[in-house]
């Protein structure tokens, strides 16, 4: 029996399908599959009942997959306790980003942290925060770059920088003519945002004073459900509708030169909240820390520092 086999088990019981479970795993899905069944020769025990379109865990494979877990969580403190000894942020760090703030951040954060860490490796995984909060939980990441707050008590949140929002609207449209943008000016006005489960989604409707009682859903274009903001920049810039584009989406120098009019916004809900996340009790939870420093420290241009926040 060896941990891949058990990590494979783990995998299956996340995603809940042999294809995704193999790729998380880095291995074909008759790979996954076959190390599964030694596992169960090895314990002598049927884990995952199987027929042609499904699967599901034995009561004895559920009991197995969460001890499975505890090994797993057991041996992964032992390998950052060992690596105290060479000094802070040294081999690998599982790093799991949202997909606004990956593109626009981590060419220069990578940089910044191979500059002053020359032995940290960073893994980095970009998911939703909901699929990334689930990743913390199991294990499967040690950090995460995230907008705050995070719900979930089993959390700590290190506060790094607030980043405003801009309008972005094509050049002709009555708000290109405003120097600042306010709720008041966006009445009326309908945004392409992204699709749900994407949380600057609603973080955009909040700024835009749209949500709860506020929430006009036929102020928001959902003929575009679209999951990356590249997509919604280019709609605007052919004439499609605005949006709000947080600051490293819209400024200078990932956009030098944007095919489409940016006005800062004003509003009681004007920018989000990025942090370091990770969980309650991570043995490693100094050596994030001083990784959350080096971000406060060195922020990225168009952001603000959290103290600066009305």
């Amino acid at each position: 029996m060896t941990l891949r086999e058990l990590k494979y088990l783990v995998a299956l019981e996340d995603h809940e399908h042999f294809g995704r479970a193999a790729e998380e795993c880095c291995v074909s899905q008759p790979t996954l599959s076959t190390q599964i069944k030694k596992l169960e020769g090895h314990l002598g025990a049927i884990l995952i009942e199987r027929n042609a379109s499904s699967f599901s865990l034995t009561p004895i494979g559920e009991d197995i997959v969460s001890k499975a877990r505890r090994i797993l969580r057991q041996v992964d403190d032992l390998l950052s306790t060992a690596r105290t000894s060479l000094g802070p942020l040294v081999g690998p760090l599982r790093l799991g980003v949202i997909p606004t703030l990956a593109p626009y951040f981590l060419p220069s954060l990578v940089p910044l942290v191979k500059g002053h860490y020359q032995r940290l490796q960073l893994i980095v995984h970009e998911d939703l925060t909901q699929h990334l909060a689930g990743r913390l939980r199991n294990y499967e990441i040690d950090a995460a770059l995230l907008a705050l707050p995070l719900d979930g008590e089993d959390f700590e949140e290190l506060p790094l920088f607030d980043e405003p929002f801009w309008l972005a609207c094509p050049p002709g449209h009555s708000l290109a003519e405003l120097e600042t943008i306010t709720q008041a000016d966006l009445r009326g006005i309908a945004l392409l945002l992204l699709a749900d489960g994407h949380c600057l989604r609603g973080q955009a409707l909040a700024a835009c004073g749209r949500l709860g009682d506020n929430d006009d859903v036929d102020e928001v274009i959902d003929d575009f459900r679209a999951v990356n903001l590249e997509t919604i920049c280019q709609l605007v810039a052919a004439g499609l509708g605005c949006t709000l584009l947080p600051a490293l989406a819209a400024l200078p120098p990932q956009r030098s030169e944007p095919p489409f009019v940016i006005r800062p916004l004003q509003s009681p809900d004007d920018s989000r909240r990025i942090g370091l996340v990770w969980r309650r009790g991570y043995p490693k939870a100094r050596e994030l820390a001083l990784l959350g420093d080096l971000i406060i420290d060195n922020p990225p241009a168009g952001t603000r520092p959290v103290s600066a926040r009305p």
